[in-house]
């Protein structure tokens, strides 16, 4: 085997052998595949596209490129996924949530990729938390707290560890096949009995239409499934931020925001949609809609927050977050507001450039080597339909330093598309696959 026939092969439209992608895979686990030839072989895949049964193999491959959990606990392994958006902090909600309702949520996620955030990067913007936990450390969070939200280990889908970082820095994101690959190689390995993604469509999202988000829902099931998970997917809608906060802390203390009973709204909403839609394909609810009941409940109960307590905990961050959050989450030193230029509704806002404006401010990664900045981002986004006065915030900017606060100002202002009439909006979960 050879990394540039794999790649010649692929370029010239020839899809690879079973046999071809995994030595691919396992060469990206040790070395052998080097950073230049993962960057041809993401662009040739995401160019060309594989068939079904050549993306069902890459998946596998790289799960197998490393080690494949297996549980023993006494109740079912579920998880969920997203496919990225703006102010999407839905799994800070769902995984405690869930693990209320007797669920056992091993988590493997992943760090922002492109403009949307990452899981990983907001877990580690509570003080102390350590998301990179080895596998004994990572089975007890999980088996004590009823979940942990860390990311892969060494030894767990390696090859995708690799791929990951490529794909965020050459503008090869949003290949079908290579997010069903990187998605679900780490789901299978951590060894799960079922799934539910949360696909995004709309302006925030990699998939800006129904039909995009669609063929992607349909292939991360089919190959979920092929692959021996059982799996569902909700389209969702992404023509807003899920929450009213992008960053990192930020979107961590909107998370808690819900899991404490100050707020609501759509980051509920899908939480208990996810929620409902995965309890009833593992058999534990009779519909999706008693499924979303039952986390609805362990929300309003306070149940999911002390879990949530219990995880950070666990993970290194300190006891009595939950309750004093704003004590430990790390705070800009520039805020300030972003101001409609005229008076109107809130017709449409370009998601997208919400997102690359935190990752301007320092809350994402535009080279892989960046550092990120947890404290800075956006809060008080308004939604989608909202009347505004001229003067009057359409958002707030948490920012590092002045000129960077003043960059971000223009950039979110102009993602906002102000009007005279109400906009047209849909509902939050659009259609259900699987």
């Amino acid at each position: 085997m050879d990394a540039r026939r794999v790649i010649a092969a692929l370029r010239r439209g020839e899809e690879p052998s079973r046999d071809a992608l995994a030595w691919f895979a396992r060469g990206l686990a040790d070395g052998r595949v080097s950073d230049a030839q993962a960057g041809a072989f993401a662009m040739a895949v995401c160019l060309r596209g594989l068939s079904v049964a050549g993306r069902v193999a890459l998946t596998q491959a790289m799960r197998d490129s490393g080690r494949v959990l297996r549980w023993d606990l006494d109740g079912p392994v579920l998880d969920k996924h997203s496919t990225g958006g703006v102010g999407d902090c839905v799994s800070l909600v769902l995984a405690p949530a869930l693990a209320a309702c007797g669920v056992f949520v091993p988590m493997i996620s992943g760090r922002g990729l492109g403009h949307t955030g990452g899981t990983l990067d907001k877990m580690e913007a509570i003080p102390g938390v350590v998301t990179a936990l080895d596998e004994a450390r990572f089975r007890e969070v999980v088996a004590g707290a009823g979940c942990a939200i860390v990311g892969p280990s060494a030894d767990i889908a390696p090859a995708d560890r690799r791929l990951y970082a490529v794909r965020d820095v050459t503008a090869t994101v949003d290949s079908v096949d290579l997010i069903c690959a990187s998605i679900l190689s780490k789901k299978l390995a951590a060894g799960l009995q079922g799934l539910v993604l949360d696909v995004k469509v709309g302006s925030g999202a990699f998939m800006k239409s129904d039909i995009e988000a669609r063929a992607l829902a349909e292939a991360l099931v089919s190959t979920a499934t092929a692959a021996g998970c059982p799996t569902v997917a909700l389209i969702t809608d992404m023509s807003q931020p899920v929450a009213p906060a992008l960053g990192n802390a930020l979107e961590v203390d909107a998370a808690l925001a819900v899991l404490t009973g100050r707020a609501r709204g759509r980051l509920a909403e899908l939480a208990a949609s996810l929620g409902g839609a995965v309890l009833h394909a593992a058999g534990l609810c009779a519909t999706p809609q008693a499924g979303a009941a039952r986390i609805a409940d362990m929300i309003d109960s306070g149940a999911a927050a002390e879990r949530f307590a219990r995880m950070v905990a666990a993970m290194g961050g300190p006891v009595g977050f939950v309750e004093d959050r704003h004590r430990f989450l790390p705070a800009a030193p520039v805020i300030c507001e972003v101001s409609a230029p005229v008076s109107g509704m809130v017709r449409a806002i370009n998601g997208e450039a919400l997102g690359l404006a935190v990752v301007a401010l320092g809350g994402g990664r535009q080279v892989e080597s960046d550092v990120v900045n947890p404290a800075v981002g956006l809060c008080d986004v308004l939604p989608l339909g909202t009347k505004v006065v001229r003067g009057e915030p359409l958002a707030r900017v948490h920012a590092a330093g002045s000129d960077a606060a003043e960059a971000a100002v223009l950039a979110v202002r102009a993602a906002f598309s102000l009007g005279e009439e109400a906009p047209e909006t849909g509902p939050l979960v659009r259609e259900r696959v699987g």
